[in-house]
Parts: C-alpha cells; structure tokens; sequence
C-alpha cells in the first residue's frame, strides 16, 4: 500500500460517524448490511447515511452490491488487511536489532503480546 492510500483510508475513518458505520459492517461480515439497516442501527437519516457510505467507498474500504431492491454494504477486507499490514510493516524494530513492546501484537492470543497497558512503552526482552 502506498502511503498516499495508507492517509485516504486513515482519513476516512477520522470521523466517528463513519468509524461507526466501518465497525458495524465489520462485525456484519462478508455478507453484509442492507443499508436501511445501517441507518436504523445507528439511527442516521438517509441523507447523512449516504454521504458517509460514499466517504468510505472512495477511499475502498467498502463496496457495495445490488440484491434485488436493496444495496448491501460490505467491508473490503483485503483493503483493511492492506491497512493494517501497511501501519504495521516496520513495528517491533528499534533499529538496533532488539524487538520493540508491539512483539506479536498481530498475532493474537498466546503471541506475546503485553496484556497490561502498564506495560506500554517498557522494553521486552526475548
């Protein structure tokens, strides 16, 4: 991912309104949202509804499909695996060879990752 698309799709999501609309379809899945149902689940009038879905169809993190009379809404997910592999591509590196406090942070459970937020910013030693 170019860093020029990394700030659009960043862009995007710096509005809560919009983030609110990325984490529902997340959670929706592959098959996605009608959009009267994202407006009703978070109460947005169609009109704002609209402009927000287009903010986030530019910038690629969704797309949308026609079934029947209703548009369905779904996360582009290699768009946001794009994203997260992108801000994550350099982590764990200090430079100097020894891991940083993100060690497994994409790995999920039992990956070592810091649990505690006490922990934030303290060096790991393999």
């Amino acid at each position: 991912m170019e860093k020029t698309h990394a700030l659009a799709t960043l862009a995007a999501l710096a509005q809560e309104t919009r983030l609110d609309i990325f984490r529902l379809l997340v959670q929706a899945g592959h098959g996605g949202l009608p959009v009267g149902q994202i407006g009703e689940r978070l109460g947005l009038p169609s009109a704002t509804l609209s402009f927000h879905l287009a903010q986030l169809k530019q910038a690629g993190l969704i797309s949308f499909h026609r079934k029947s009379r209703s548009l369905i809404y779904a996360v582009n997910y290699p768009a946001m695996t794009g994203l997260m592999d992108y801000l994550a591509e350099n982590c764990c590196r200090l430079g100097d060879g020894r891991e940083a406090c993100c060690h497994g942070a994409l790995g999920g459970p039992g990956s070592g990752t810091i649990e505690s937020s006490a922990n934030i910013g303290k060096e790991v030693k393999p």
